[in-house]
């Protein structure tokens, strides 16, 4: 059980007073400019070394030298087309990865950038699938400084100099800029969605400055949460003796990564807004890529004017020397004045630009502080891209346009209203992430890094749309009868439980007490009721931004606790999506590259690997190494998720909509049982989500999730009413069990698979992944508890702490000599987002001890400044010598799975029935990690947004599996 012990023993402090002075600390207490106690933090000054790609070794490239040639072949078929492959190893960007980002910018779905912890904006993606990844070095603050007696002046941008991009072609004009922080006094500290810059005492030794990044994304708030948009609210103090007049600038390109600025036929124009809100619009046409028919987009720059803050704007500079007014004369006006000419509200829109020529805009806001006192300055950026367009499908709106309208121009009521509402997003988000940060039984780095590795569902290159509806038509291709829709509805029975009339609900003479539930908050929004509906839209987010595909299922699978613990009528849609895509069928022919052979897009009874790449929804699996519908986790994933999110969220609605494509993702795994003992086989192929790993006959893996599979979708028949298929699915699991554990438990875990190969005795990390769900979900453990937790010993003392001491996390494969399986590329790698799922299995097994300091290896090797930099950019593994495959990836989400575990109510836990399940499988309550904790204080409840659970334990009568009660 968890200990207060336990955690104090590993926890590793990073107090702020270690980056910031106690006095300006002190200083800073007020309106939140201090930086939290808990954060990730980093010095200014800090090394952005360029980080390491992996590579195959020579056997690896002997094996995959077919499946090169044809993926080569296809990448560039598809660049012929104008079109971006999915998965491209062979095109690199021109600026290397590096270890210098930061939390990224704006909310959910509507286009992202990123922020590096030194200042620099970059990794753009307001483009849906694309990532241009190098920074735009004319957006910058900087900070003007004079004080009375003209003794003492400054002018530097607040970012280190001799940054990447400077001196390059086109940016003349930037190196007559004040690039004089060193950095060494100035210090990042980042709590996503929030990070701090403290310049203590830089570039002025006697003003102390806090900037402070707010962006809106606020659990359960549909609304806020999709608006495209950020605040930096600056707190200055003057610990000198003299009146000091500070001005901040605010500089702008009008771009949108890349060379787009270069396009020309931009147009910037000032606003004068209400609430004191002014500042620039900028107006991008996306001219460079006409072939695309890209919409335009519209930024805003603003600063806030109050009674003591001054906003001026420059609405147009640029970067050329040929430019009407440049980048030098520009900087030295404000070194002269600390600020801009009011006339230039009433300059009306610029001259569109020239092709070549960077177009840029200001804003400034001007300040007097007197000596000992303290000043606010709050900035913001918001971006209108109003419709997205898939490159061979249709435009959509987003979905914050539901709340703004389409209209280009929307850009400047959003960011009047984020610079109103800030204080509000706040509270929200304080509010939200407390109950973690003040439980003193966590360690400090799962703290953060719990928070920060939510950057994903922002700079993972999300896509929220306002309705299933698109803006413009589009043929649907794939082929769906109603019949189809209908396949077993009937065998559902309609009632009502007792109690109030809140809605549809499915019964069989039991209530709600008899399903394990973790109730989900109200989704609240104070700004619209329409969001009290169930309407969300619908949501994409990549695979990663090396590999374009949308919502991959197999990785969704590890990535989805976030989003149903945060959003879960986000997670909903996206299961709803699925479960009608399983009954849907594509039969245009594809070519699978591994072998070269063909298939058809998608089978009807096959859950799609994806949601497609460039016509999503329409055109689905946009994977085609392999032939997906021959993956053996796939479905099991599908029917896992579906159970945990009905019985998490007590939709029964829901569960009667997906239940017809539930029993077809069963029945269509039934083909893979070819000996019918009830149990799956895997075909000698990478049939699975680690599709470079060749798998023999019975697995770990599948077979553990295809018995979790079955336990779930009897436990949802039953619940639903349809008990002939949940006898069927106990039937079988019945049989499989007992020929999983004769055929893999080899005494002290489950062997790799049943094969004969020189890795089917490898100890693999992810063997108990089906346990996991199934724990997570209430249900009754799949094996006995001494086995489960001898598995999970085994894989701590081999995968995690034979590698590195376990500094790593958990490799992938592990020979029982101890040393790593080499059998492939994935089975030497150490995967993130399963590590963290592999913590979450052992909270789940109450071996909290253990589970921490397997995740800590992937805080230490990703996060920690002694680690290799993939913060913020979390990829899908690494190797043992730390080289990265895919950076900003997906299944690092999985982190929330441990939080899952760890806020899973005890009452929760013992409304699971006790089953005599086969051998009298008993649910224990020890399954709970917060049962007999020792320690001062109250236990912790269920986590952030949970609602009360029904407390009192029931068994389900006339169950499906037999009551011993």
């Amino acid at each position: 059980m968890v200990t207060g012990n336990i955690f104090h023993s590993r926890k590793h402090s990073w107090p702020p007073q270690e980056y910031v002075s106690r006095s300006t600390l002190h200083q800073l207490d007020f309106d939140s400019a201090a930086p939290p106690e808990h954060a990730w933090r980093r010095r200014l000054n800090s090394h952005a070394n360029i980080l390491k790609e992996f590579s195959v070794t020579f056997t690896e490239a002997i094996k995959m030298v077919r499946l090169g040639i044809r993926l080569w072949s296809y990448v560039r078929e598809e660049a012929s087309q104008g079109r971006k492959a999915p998965i491209d190893p062979f095109t690199r960007e021109t600026c290397k990865p590096s270890a210098s980002q930061g939390v990224p910018l704006g909310g959910m779905g509507s286009g992202s950038i990123s922020r590096g912890f030194r200042g620099e904006f970059r990794h753009w993606q307001i483009i849906p699938g694309t990532c241009d990844v190098s920074p735009i070095m004319a957006n910058q603050f900087s900070i003007f400084i004079s004080r009375e007696g003209g003794n003492k002046n400054y002018a530097s941008v607040l970012a280190p100099g001799q940054h990447e991009g400077l001196g390059k072609s086109g940016d003349q004009g930037l190196t007559s800029w004040g690039w004089n922080l060193n950095g060494q006094h100035s210090t990042y500290h980042a709590l996503f969605p929030r990070a701090w810059t403290i310049y203590d005492g830089e570039p002025d030794p006697e003003l102390k400055v806090s900037c402070r990044q707010i962006s809106p994304f606020i659990p359960h708030n549909y609304r806020d949460s999709s608006l495209p948009t950020a605040v930096f609210v600056y707190t200055l103090v003057n610990t000198g003796k003299e009146r000091a007049k500070v001005s901040l600038l605010f500089t702008w390109a009008n771009s949108i990564g890349g060379i787009s600025h270069l396009s020309g036929d931009h147009v910037n124009e000032p606003f004068l807004g209400e609430d004191g809100v002014s500042g620039v619009l900028l107006h991008h046409k996306q001219c460079f890529r006409t072939a695309k028919e890209n919409p335009p987009v519209t930024f805003a720059i603003a600063a806030c004017e109050t009674q003591n803050v001054s906003v001026t704007v420059l609405p147009s500079f640029g970067l050329s020397e040929g430019s009407q007014i440049t980048a030098k004369a520009m900087w030295d006006k404000m070194v002269q004045d600390g600020q801009f000419d009011r006339e230039n509200f009433n300059a009306g829109p610029s001259m569109p630009s020239s092709p070549g020529d960077t177009l840029c805009a200001a804003v400034s806001a001007s300040a007097w502080v007197e000596p000992h006192g303290k000043c606010t300055v709050a900035f913001a950026l918001a971006w209108s891209s109003p419709k997205v367009k898939f490159v061979k499908g249709s435009s959509y709106r987003r979905r914050y346009t539901k709340y703004y309208g389409t209209s280009e121009r929307a850009a400047l009521n959003i960011v009047h209203d984020a610079l109103t509402n800030y204080k509000h997003w706040e509270e929200e988000i304080e509010k939200w992430q407390s109950q973690v940060l003040r439980d003193d039984r966590l360690p400090e780095w799962y703290k953060f890094t719990l928070f920060n590795e939510l950057y994903f569902l922002v700079a993972g290159g999300t896509v929220w749309i306002d309705s299933s509806l698109p803006a413009t038509s589009s043929t649907n291709n794939l082929h769906q009868s109603a019949a189809e829709e209908r396949t077993n509805v009937n065998n559902v029975t309609v009632a009502r439980l007792g109690g109030p009339a809140t809605g549809n609900y499915f019964t069989d003479g039991y209530d709600e007490g008899q399903i394990y539930t973790r109730r989900m908050p109200e989704e609240r929004n104070s700004k619209n009721p329409q969001d009290e509906t169930d309407d969300v839209g619908r949501f994409l987010y990549l695979e990663g931004v090396e590999y374009i595909m949308w919502c991959t299922y197999d990785v969704h699978f590890y990535a989805s606790f976030a989003l149903l613990e945060l959003f879960p009528k986000i997670e909903l849609s996206i299961q709803r999506e699925f479960a009608k895509a399983v009954l849907s069928e594509d039969g245009r022919k594809v070519k699978f590259l591994m072998e070269g052979n063909w298939g058809i897009r998608k089978v009807r009874g096959a859950v799609p690997h994806d949601l497609g790449t460039h016509d999503p929804w329409h055109e689905m699996n946009a994977y085609n190494i392999h032939d997906t519908s021959q993956w053996k986790d796939l479905n099991p994933k599908f029917v896992l998720q579906v159970y945990r999110d009905f019985a998490a969220t007590r939709d029964f609605s829901f569960g009667a909509e997906v239940w017809p494509a539930v029993r077809a993702a069963m029945e269509y795994m039934e083909q893979f049982d070819r000996d019918h003992d009830g149990l799956i086989e895997n075909d000698g192929f990478p049939d699975q989500t680690y599709d470079t790993w060749t798998v023999h006959g019975i697995s770990a893996y599948c077979g553990c999730l295809w018995l979790a599979a079955l336990q779930a979708a009897a436990a949802m028949a039953h619940q639903l009413g349809d008990r002939p298929f949940a006898e069927k699915c106990k039937s079988k699991f019945c049989k499989a069990k007992l020929v999983f554990e004769e055929k893999l438990w080899n005494g002290s875990y489950f062997n790799y698979d049943s094969g004969s190969s020189s890795n089917s005795k490898s100890i693999q990390a992810d063997q108990l992944a089906g346990q996991w769900y199934t724990a997570s979900s209430g249900l009754p453990s799949l094996f006995d508890d001494y086995k489960i937790r001898s598995c999970l010993q085994k894989i701590h003392d081999f995968n995690v702490m034979k590698v590195k001491g376990g500094k790593m996390g958990a490799v992938n494969g592990m020979h029982p000599n101890g040393k790593v399986d080499e059998s492939c590329m994935q089975s030497r790698e150490i995967w993130t987002g399963v590590t963290y799922a592999v913590a979450a299995t052992m909270i789940l097994s109450g071996m909290e001890e253990q589970a921490f300091t397997t995740a800590e290896g992937i805080f230490t090797a990703g996060w920690s400044e002694e680690g290799y930099g993939y913060w913020f950019q979390s990829p899908e593994g690494w190797t043992t010598d730390g080289h990265f495959r895919s950076l900003v990836y997906m299944r690092p989400l999985a982190i929330w799975g441990m939080q899952w575990a760890l806020t899973m109510p005890k009452a929760a836990i013992l409304d699971a029935p006790t089953i005599n399940f086969m051998d009298r499988l008993h649910v224990s309550t020890s399954s709970s990690p917060y049962h007999d904790m020792p320690g001062p204080g109250p236990r912790p409840g269920p986590g952030p947004g949970v609602r009360k659970i029904a407390s009192k334990p029931r068994c389900f009568e006339n169950s499906v599996f037999h009551c011993s009660c």
